[in-house]
């Protein structure tokens, strides 16, 4: 099995049967503005902090892999990658990000 392979295996084992998982860095403001976001709608993210864990770094760089234009913060929202700040921004402009958070049962209302 190649690294990649592990480690697209040991992401889809991260967010399994999570409704949210954010991957950020402790020194990233941006991560910590999309906590705050998810957050304040009373949902509880599960975070990973890649300067912390064992293996970031490979879970950084397969995250890229994924498609993730920056590092941090990545979202996953129902076992689905939403992508990064860019991504979350746009769905709460558009009001979609709420009513994805319910479907994941990260929220109820």
């Amino acid at each position: 099995m190649t690294l990649r392979k592990i480690t697209m295996e040991v992401i889809a084992r991260m967010v399994a049967d999570r409704p949210v998982v954010i991957f950020s860095r402790t020194t990233c403001c941006m991560s910590h503005t999309i906590k705050t976001l998810i957050s304040g709608f009373g949902a509880n993210p599960t975070v990973y902090e890649l300067d912390e864990v064992e293996n970031g770094g490979q879970i950084e760089r397969a995250l890229q892999q994924m498609g993730c234009k920056v590092s941090v913060p990545v979202v996953f929202i129902g076992q689905q990658l939403i992508g990064g700040p860019n991504q979350v921004m746009s769905l709460q402009v558009r009001n979609q990000l709420v009513p994805l958070l319910i479907r994941a049962g990260a929220i109820w209302l």
